[in-house]
């Protein structure tokens, strides 16, 4: 099991097949999907498809989304991390997204910021990438008061799967 970043709290690692039940806590909860335009999942074998998805896009890429791991507890709270999005969204082609997803019991506790900010650090320094984007539905207040608190700037608002949502960017500091 390979350790991409810690925190003081969390542990960002690669996605296991034994985070099955984790994620599928995470990803069958519609409010947790309130905001994404998909409908959540309805079974364990979808989740399992989801893991296989990202583990693919760690040996195809050689980054992928990560489990946020509680250090104290061991808990699968959610995950986080960045993606190297291929297809043309926004105008954009081959960049590098920041996303995060957290089980609803453990919003509130900044652990979206904490993991994302470790993510960002990850990109810019062991990745050495120049500009990191992020996108967050136009109704998704929480999710765009992270970006800005990481230090992304609102740049343009598109639709994304028939919904509206704004376009962040930020770029490596010097």
């Amino acid at each position: 099991m390979e350790i991409f970043c810690e925190t003081s709290r969390l542990i960002l690692r690669e996605l296991l097949v034994t985070d099955c039940d984790g994620l599928f806590e995470l990803d069958s909860d519609p409010d947790v999907h309130r905001y994404l335009g998909k409908q959540p999942l309805v079974n364990k074998e979808q989740c399992l498809e989801v893991i296989g998805i990202i583990r693919r896009q760690y040996a195809d890429n050689g980054i992928g989304r990560w489990a946020v791991v509680e250090k104290s507890t061991g808990e699968f709270l959610g995950w986080c991390g960045l993606k190297l999005v291929k297809e043309t969204v926004n105008g954009h082609t081959h960049f590098y997204d920041l996303g995060y997803r957290l089980i609803k019991k453990h919003w509130g506790r900044g652990i979206a910021t904490e993991s994302a900010m470790a993510a960002l650090a990850y990109g810019f320094n062991e990745l050495q990438l120049q500009t990191i984007y992020a996108c967050a539905d136009t109704q998704n207040q929480a999710s765009q008061n992270v970006l800005t608190k990481l230090g992304f700037n609102k740049t343009s608002s598109f639709y994304y799967e028939d919904e509206p949502h704004y376009w962040f960017k930020i770029s490596k500091p010097f």
